[in-house]
Formats: C-alpha cells, sequence, structure tokens
C-alpha cells in the first residue's frame, strides 16, 4: 500500500487531523491578466475552492462555519488550515502574514496547508512561509499537474517545468513539505506518460503527492472540449490501474494526500461515476490491495 495522509497526522500530530477549506480572496495570474483571464482549462469558477465558505466572510468567521461542517466527525477537534481556492500565495507578504496568522491563532488549528503555483513564491513569501513554520507545521501545495508540454499547453499552466523544481528545491531548504497535484487523465497521455510525472515529482523532492482524476465541470473551457467530443475521461477502472502504477513508483516515505479527486456535484458533467464518492473509494482500495 502507501502513506497516507491519515498516517502522516498521527505521527506529526499524535491523532486525526481534519482540514478546514478556507478562502483568503485571492486571485491568480492566470485569472488577472499577468498570465491569463481565463484560467486552467479545468479549473471551476472558485478555483477550486468550491468546498470553501463564502470569501465575503471574515477567517474567523470561515473558520467556525468549517468547523461546524466536520465536528461530529472530528472527535480530537484538530485542525489544519487549508487555502485552497486560486493562487495562495499570490498576495503582498504583509496580506498574508495578516490572513495566515488570523487562520492558525486558534489553539486547535495545529497547522497550516497552502495551495498555490511554483511560479508565485517570490523571497518574502518564502521566508513568511519559514517564519510561520517555525511556529506551526506549514505544508505548500503545488499544482504540477503534469510535465508533458502538449499536455501543459492545452491546460494553460503558464510556467515551465525547472519552475516547480526549484519552487521545491527552494521550500525544502526551509523544512517546509511540498506536497504535489498530479492530475491523471489529461487528453492524449499515455498511462506510461503519467507515469513519468509521478516520477519527475519524485525526483524533484516532493515530499507528499495528491492524484487527481480529471474531471470535467460545467462552465470550464475543459465542458466545451468534452460537449465537442475532443476527448473523453477515464473509466473507474482504468482510473484504478493507472493510480496503481503511480503509487508503484513512490518511495515509501512519500506521503499519498489522496488518491482520486471530485469536484462538487451539482457541477459535475463527466465521469459521472465520480459522484459516488464511497463507492470509488472502496473500489480503489480492492485494487490496490490485489497483488
Amino acid at each position: 500500500m502507501y502513506r497516507s495522509f491519515h498516517q502522516y497526522c498521527r505521527e506529526v500530530f499524535g491523532c486525526k487531523v481534519y482540514k478546514l477549506s478556507l478562502d483568503g480572496g485571492f486571485t491568480c495570474p492566470n485569472r488577472d491578466g499577468t498570465l491569463g483571464t481565463r484560467g486552467c482549462i479545468f479549473c471551476s469558477s472558485r478555483g477550486s475552492g468550491d468546498f470553501a465558505p463564502e470569501r465575503s466572510l471574515s477567517i474567523p468567521e470561515q473558520l467556525r462555519s468549517a468547523k461546524a461542517r466536520v465536528e461530529k466527525k472530528c472527535k480530537d477537534g484538530k485542525y489544519i488550515a487549508y487555502f485552497q481556492a486560486f493562487t495562495n500565495t499570490y498576495a503582498p507578504a504583509d496580506r498574508l502574514r495578516r490572513v495566515f496568522t488570523e487562520a492558525i491563532e486558534p489553539e486547535e488549528v495545529v497547522g497550516l496547508s497552502v495551495a498555490t503555483r511554483p511560479d508565485c513564491l517570490p523571497p518574502e513569501v518564502l521566508s513568511l512561509l519559514g517564519e510561520l513554520n517555525r511556529k506551526k507545521p506549514v505544508l505548500v501545495e503545488l499544482g504540477l499537474q503534469t510535465i508533458h508540454e502538449a499536455s501543459i499547453r492545452y491546460i494553460r499552466r503558464g510556467y515551465e517545468n525547472a519552475v516547480y523544481f526549484q519552487a521545491v528545491k527552494d521550500l525544502k531548504a526551509l523544512g517546509i513539505p511540498v506536497v504535489t497535484h498530479i492530475i491523471l487523465g489529461l487528453p492524449g497521455e499515455s498511462e506510461e506518460q503519467m507515469v513519468e510525472t509521478t516520477q519527475a515529482a519524485v525526483a524533484a523532492g516532493t515530499q507528499g503527492v495528491k492524484f487527481h482524476l480529471l474531471h470535467v465541470l460545467s462552465g470550464t473551457d475543459l465542458h466545451k472540449d468534452y460537449q465537442a467530443g475532443k476527448f473523453s475521461c477515464l473509466t473507474l477502472e482504468s482510473y484504478a490501474r493507472v493510480l496503481k502504477k503511480c503509487l508503484g513508483v513512490l518511495p515509501p516515505e512519500v506521503v499519498v494526500h489522496r488518491i482520486t479527486g471530485d469536484g462538487a456535484k451539482k457541477d459535475l458533467v463527466a465521469p459521472l461515476w465520480s459522484a459516488d464518492k464511497k463507492r470509488v473509494l472502496n473500489y480503489l482500495t480492492k485494487v490496490l490491495q490485489e497483488p
């Protein structure tokens, strides 16, 4: 099997920990005109922050709202403040300090997880993350998705692979674990190419991986291509097969934070099988346990 996020939390915090998805009110260089205005081709209108409270709420209000959602499941009452929507280091360091400090201030918040782009980690932001990491553990999630040039252009990622490798190096130098996002099932990619992306992330030194199934959300540019018949999504069986191959190249110390990703059901266009999360996870677990 693999080293799961649940195991990681037990090792680091001594208990089960829940992530509280928060929205810091940030944008993205791929949306504000710096690199583009349409975002990555798969990205929802909320910048992957579909499960966070409304960004109009203050951070303390968002924390209360997010905790209320999971309080019945979270017996130990320990949380990680998770900034997921858009690019969460794309702001002046002073603003980031204020937002992140508010999020980790409560005693029950034991860590901080920041999802961002590798090209949005200037020296002053790296310094801030290092400072915060000395207060409470910080994780930085980087959206690599793929290393293959045709796919990079298609999804409009907007930065070179070398930028990702440098970001991992910079964060590791600060003692901050990196979690790399990888999408399985991008149009035109073979299973071997997906494995190659996983191997590249390992070679870069990532300490964690999040595997995402390519899913199509309503209103995205990816949705237009899907409607036009330009690609098809993976079946559950094919996803399980390639996921198993990718997990097979991970060293035992790398933490697997997610084995699949899903969008909001109200926006999901395809593959519809991914909406049944319990069935999907049970099937993946079964396949991964097979010799």
